[in-house]
């Protein structure tokens, strides 16, 4: 699949030359070479955040089941975000774990170069065999996906496993990213940015990880960078169902396999998919509730993050689901919204359906989730989208598997990465 690059409208998302990016509600400076950066969040907007909490207005509730958050979910988390939650040891505590940077990168599209405003973390590891790794986040998450993996990905337990420089980014309109101005920034040009960000860090071959937004962008990195990028592992490796496939499942010959993914995916299209029409659509019309009301962007991230998570093993706290929620409400959940915009117009989404993604040549693996819609998809179907040699199928886990099952999802990718013949990471080999 060759991606039209004279369609990419990117010369209209930022202007060439332009050098001041800025976050809203944040001190944050961005350049042409990284440097080192914390979070400081104005204590003015956060004081009028929590007296937005406060006054927030619930709507009239009835007992019906489905239809979003709960009135006590609502309830718990406003109270809690008022009289218990402090954004001051948030703030510290990430800025205590996670060493993050801005920059500006400079891809070169149909030969002309354009600056993109980046955040980013980027642990390196002190093995000299580490392999460069690429994280990316998805939405309704962020560059905090990273954390609670990171350490044992630059500091495994023994040297039997791969090591690895990690590098996460937060996609612009995400976390500290400054969104684009313009229409235009979809998951191609994001994969441009990040290959250029990587190149930048002077990693000039990398593998790739990643989950939601981040498995649909490095799709399309694999496919147009695939002198960078060596191999890949996606926990979101969406296939849609062909006629033939929903013609055997009519018929009774599809496999368990088969039919438990068809049924999970079609649920998901046809009960559960109602924010994603929206913010492919209009993501506009939302955004002005939400970027009002931060209780209201809580409740809106909250009613998808509380249905793709393993209830068995875990549950989202008041203080997650607010700190979650800030990573978009801070500068404005806009952005990250529209993202959704982008990937239907880049192809990833064709109306409620999931779309065509570019195929994939270089070497994949699959982590697979019981509370992720790509459960239990078959290989040889995996295989429809590229070069998908490994699939594993977990017991347990969800959507968001390097914070939820961490433990799991290094496992996969210290197995994959760790199979230097099959992965190609011999290429690392010193």
């Amino acid at each position: 699949m060759l991606l039209p690059l004279l369609a990419f409208g990117f010369s209209h998302v930022l202007c060439a030359g332009a050098e001041k990016f800025s976050v809203p509600n944040v001190n944050a400076a961005f350049h042409k070479s990284p440097k080192p950066f914390e979070i400081h969040v104005d204590r003015h907007f956060i004081e009028e955040t929590r007296q937005r909490v406060a006054h927030a207005r619930a709507p009239v509730f009835m007992d019906a089941i489905g239809d979003g958050p709960s009135g006590e979910i609502f309830t718990t988390v406003r109270d809690f975000w008022v009289n218990e939650y402090s954004w001051n040891a948030t703030e510290a505590s990430i800025n205590q774990k996670l060493e993050q940077f801005t920059t500006i990168v400079e891809p070169v599209i149909d030969n002309t170069s354009y600056p993109v405003p980046l955040h980013f973390v980027h642990h390196r590891s002190p093995r000299d065999d580490a392999i460069p790794l690429l994280f990316i986040h998805g939405w309704p998450g962020s560059f905090l996906e990273v954390s609670n993996i990171i350490s044992n990905l630059t500091n495994p337990p023994n040297a039997s496993v791969p090591a690895f420089h990690v590098v996460a980014p937060s996609i612009p309109g995400f976390g500290f990213s400054p969104a684009p101005q313009h229409p235009g920034f979809g998951p191609v040009e994001a994969s441009y940015a990040f290959n250029e960000l990587m190149r930048q860090l002077g990693y000039s071959k990398y593998v790739i990880q990643g989950g939601d937004f981040g498995g649909v962008i490095l799709r399309y990195q694999a496919h147009l960078f695939s002198k960078h990028v060596v191999s890949a592992l996606s926990n979101f490796w969406v296939i849609q169902p062909e006629e033939n496939d929903m013609r055997r499942l009519a018929e009774g010959s599809a496999t368990s396999d088969e039919v438990a993914y068809i049924n999970t995916l079609e649920t998901y299209i046809n009960q559960a998919s109602g924010y994603r029409l929206i913010q492919t659509t209009e993501p506009l019309t939302v955004a002005f509730g939400m970027t009002d009301s931060p209780l209201g962007n809580a409740m809106w991230m909250y009613s998808l993050m509380a249905k793709v998570i393993d209830p068995a093993i875990t549950a989202w706290t008041p203080e997650e689901i607010i700190t979650w929620s800030m990573m978009y409400y801070i500068q404005g959940p806009y952005g990250g919204m529209r993202f959704y915009r982008e990937v239907l117009n880049d192809g990833g989404f064709a109306a409620l359906d999931f779309g065509t993604l570019p195929l994939v040549q270089l070497p994949v693996a699959i982590s697979q989730f019981p509370y992720d819609i790509c459960y239990r998809m078959p290989l040889d179907w995996a295989k429809r989208g590229g070069n998908v040699l490994k699939r594993t199928v977990n017991d347990y886990g969800g959507h968001f598997a390097a914070y939820e099952v961490p433990g799991l999802l290094l496992n996969d990718i210290w197995s994959w990465f760790g199979d230097k013949e099959v992965s190609g990471t011999r290429v690392f080999v010193h």
